[in-house]
């Protein structure tokens, strides 16, 4: 997998709880350490959360999780964002640096499709633990699964991850 990866840079945040600072605060970090894209692993609740970090300038893929919101004003906004949001509903299916990725809000759901090989990376959320690892799939190889932890430090300390897709490196930050 990740036959064809490029050198790309991405920002992993999760639950933010309509908390927008804290998450316009992380994708302005990784946007300022390279980062061209944010996947947002749910729990965003209110639309209008995205707001300061869509400014940012960085497309951004999102689920919902379980704290739903309002989907069809996040439809809305995806319509009226000229290609930086793209909402995916419950999950998403994507290919960013030519690597595919898989993003579900729940970490037992994550770990399952990570065992499944179909996908070079992993993104979950949920827990609100950060957390980094290679599973073993059943097809021989490793995927990584990778929890940002909760960007508004919700009975948590707030945190994200960088994502490097070319190396397959991803590095905690904080975000305060």
């Amino acid at each position: 997998m990740g036959y064809h990866a490029k050198p790309m840079k991405i920002c992993i945040v999760s639950d933010s709880h309509d908390r927008s600072d804290p998450l316009a605060r992380a994708v302005r970090a990784a946007a300022a350490e390279g980062a061209e894209a944010v996947i947002h692993c749910g729990d965003v609740i209110g639309t209008q959360t995205l707001g300061a970090a869509l400014a940012a300038g960085l497309p951004m893929h999102v689920i919902h999780g379980n704290n739903l919101g309002d989907t069809v004003s996040m439809c809305r906004w995806m319509h009226e964002s000229n290609g930086r949001l793209t909402y995916h509903g419950a999950d998403a299916r994507i290919e960013l640096g030519g690597r595919r990725i898989f993003v579900v809000h729940y970490p037992e759901y994550g770990h399952a499709m990570a065992c499944t090989g179909d996908w070079d990376l992993v993104c979950c959320g949920h827990s609100h633990a950060a957390g980094v690892e290679e599973v073993a799939n059943v097809k021989g190889g490793r995927t990584w699964l990778v929890n940002p932890g909760t960007v508004a430090g919700l009975a948590a300390p707030a945190t994200w991850m960088l994502g490097d897709l070319a190396a397959m490196r991803f590095d905690l930050r904080a975000a305060g």
